[in-house]
């Protein structure tokens, strides 16, 4: 059953280009309607020459809460009247609350996967020596979280090592110790890693076949994670469970971070498991 709309319905939304694959719609209505809330989510198709347009409109609507998605994480933050500092210290925003007319951009992706990591491969991260590849976007996120959850080490492996030593220097005094390296010293960094997180694209439907490294590089006992969530496991993770490491896909990240937005957005606990289970179906029946 649909969520009944009346005059008293709430809106909310994600914005993004493209858009038409998000689940978000699918797993945040669920949320509304597990715990009786008159709100609706859709998802809203808006082009960079249109952010200005859509902030305004969002305003004048009372929209109540927005995620925000590729490729707006960034151009959103000078049209916003405050940025937590979970969303400064990532330097991007995923999630608006509106309060009133004055619109606060968080970042809940990063503590969306921890809080994923934890509850599914190690509750404990203090003293985790963690390897990251990749150092795109989300790399930044999972850095500030992992920075507040003790994590001993943090090396962080790119394909251009200048990328990877920017962030490693824009996170020197959170995390204890941090470096970058480049792809020649990554089966070694593999080694020594007791979680290696792939924040890389590589292996992501449709290039299933792909992988960030080669997965004979792991250590047998150490977690490998990935935050692709279709296919809900790559070849990477598939590779690291043969090497009997523990595996952590990136469905959980997305409920995560959806699930602190709705927190943020509600004042309510988020019903996690409805919301797993909703995206779980959404992709295994393609829609």
């Amino acid at each position: 059953m649909g969520n009944t709309v009346d005059s008293h319905t709430v809106l909310y939304g994600v914005i993004g280009d493209p858009i038409r694959h998000s689940k978000s719609p699918v797993m945040m209505n669920r949320a509304f309607r597990e715990r009786g809330i008159n709100g609706i989510y859709t998802a809203f198709h808006i082009t960079d020459d249109r952010l200005g347009d859509f902030v305004a409109g969002a305003r004048a609507m009372g929209m109540r809460g927005v995620n925000v998605t590729i490729p707006h994480k960034l151009a959103i933050m000078p049209l916003l009247d405050e940025i937590h500092e979970s969303a400064q210290a990532i330097g991007a925003v995923n999630t608006i609350v509106n309060d009133g007319g004055r619109l606060t951009g968080y970042n809940t992706d990063g503590i969306g996967y921890v809080r994923s990591l934890k509850e599914e491969a190690r509750s404990d991260l203090t003293g985790a020596r963690v390897l990251i590849v990749g150092a795109g976007g989300a790399t930044r996120g999972i850095l500030y979280a992992l920075a507040r959850e003790g994590a001993a080490s943090v090396t962080i492996a790119n394909r251009t090592l200048a990328r990877a030593e920017e962030l490693a220097d824009a996170f020197r005094g959170l995390v204890p110790d941090i470096r970058a390296i480049g792809q020649d010293e990554l089966r070694d960094a593999c080694a020594d890693s007791d979680i290696v997180i792939n924040t890389t694209s590589l292996g992501m439907y449709p290039n299933v076949d792909a992988s960030p490294l080669d997965g004979d590089w792991l250590r047998p006992g150490s977690i490998a994670s990935d935050l692709i969530y279709n296919p809900l496991t790559t070849r990477f993770l598939e590779e690291a469970k043969a090497r009997g490491c523990l595996v952590h896909g990136g469905l959980g990240m997305f409920i995560y971070q959806g699930a602190y937005a709705f927190e943020y957005w509600t004042g309510q606990p988020a019903p996690a498991a409805a919301m797993r289970e909703t995206v779980l179906a959404a992709l295994q029946s393609g829609s």
